[in-house]
């Protein structure tokens, strides 16, 4: 398996880049062929979830999380 980098995206989705298993709650895999990354919801409004749908823009969804400092 290649590396993987999720990236958050300020106001926006997880990206997830790179070669992935993505299951449901039953253990049920998505088809991502093809896919070289996906953009998962992290508002809670979207009506495709888990997937991003742009609907974090209608809904004003603000976040900008950033990784703490290296100790």
């Amino acid at each position: 398996m290649s590396d993987v980098t999720i990236s958050v995206k300020k106001n926006g989705p997880f990206r997830v880049e790179g070669q992935v298993r993505l299951l449901d709650v039953e253990g049920n895999e998505y088809d991502l062929t093809g896919k070289p990354g996906i953009s998962l919801c992290r508002c809670g409004h979207s009506a495709n979830k888990p997937f991003c749908d742009g609907s974090h823009n209608r809904m004003g969804f603000q976040s900008a999380e950033t990784a703490p400092p290296k100790a």
